[in-house]
């Protein structure tokens, strides 16, 4: 019985890890695929027509009691944290931003200790903050520049994320049989594309007439990197732990610099290398020393 609950939860946690792993193909398709300076039209077109499809196959409406913590997951989960995000993109060099995105799970474990009382795992906390020391090895430099204002904008995308994780645990047994986790995963993008619609429209250029592989482009983005990922991302969150699942989002900026090496001949050197194995040993450690299946 013990083995088939392991085999379960690590076939969640490797479902799971794909949304991360999805995301980090992001950087690479909207570099050299996508129009120039259009970050939010981009994050728009990703999750909007993405929370369409969901809800046109789900037909699932949220009772009245419903729509206020429905609303604050869409911002904490898509809006606000996809404009936080791309701030932060535009004003500090990927590293950075990545360097500091990856303390959410300890932010989860902070919530979950402050609001639940729950201590973490000696060994998740350990290797949480190794996954932040591995992840500074892989991606800063001496000529990192450290922009106040983008610094803000990634702190406040990491919080944003991790209350966002905490509260969809948190909050989704009350509304599992009336929203199950596609109907969830639909709303939320489909509310945060109503918030990124008008920064789109007031900070992004028009798009020019786009060509097929910029169509297609901004499909993968909206079926692959929103539709699929986030379902299985909002998966993860209910059936794991909070920590387990937020310390798998550092997946995606080890897949990020694996594309830039594979297909653009980035180069990752011995210090690189060494910080991409912390990050993923870091990964692994987190998801026995928080506890896999869901508490």
């Amino acid at each position: 019985m013990r083995s088939s609950s392991s085999t379960s939860a690590w076939r969640d946690i490797v479902l799971t890890a794909l949304a991360p792993l999805i995301w980090g193909s992001t950087y690479i398709v909207t570099s050299e695929l996508l129009p120039p300076n259009r970050p939010f039209t981009a994050a728009l077109i990703r999750v909007l027509p993405a929370g369409l499809l969901l809800l046109l196959w789900m037909r699932r409406v949220p009772l009245r009691r419903d729509w206020g913590r429905l609303i604050t997951l869409a911002a904490l989960n898509i809006g606000v944290f996809q404009a936080l995000l791309f701030v932060a993109a535009y004003r500090l060099p990927g590293g950075l931003a990545a360097v500091v995105g990856a303390i959410q799970p300890l932010l989860v474990m902070a919530l979950a200790w402050g609001c639940d009382g729950r201590r973490p795992a000696r060994l998740a906390l350990v290797a949480s903050v190794l996954g932040v020391v591995g992840m500074a090895v892989l991606l800063l430099s001496p000529r990192t520049v450290w922009e106040p204002v983008g610094i803000a904008a990634a702190l406040g995308g990491a919080a944003c994320m991790a209350l966002g994780t905490y509260l969809t645990r948190r909050w989704q047994p009350r509304w599992q049989d009336r929203l199950p986790v596609l109907a969830l995963t639909g709303w939320q993008l489909l509310l945060g594309g109503l918030m990124l619609a008008p920064v789109a429209w007031t900070f992004d250029a028009p798009l020019p007439a786009l060509s097929l592989q910029q169509v297609l482009a901004y499909a993968y983005l909206c079926l692959g990197g929103a539709l699929l990922a986030y379902a299985l991302w909002f998966r993860g969150i209910v059936r794991l732990s909070p920590v387990a699942v937020s310390s798998l989002g550092l997946l995606s900026p080890i897949m990020a610099v694996l594309l830039g090496w594979a297909l653009l001949g980035q180069a990752i050197s011995g210090w690189s290398l060494l910080g991409l194995l912390m990050v993923l040993a870091s990964v692994v450690a987190v998801q026995w020393g928080s506890g896999a299946k869901r508490d």
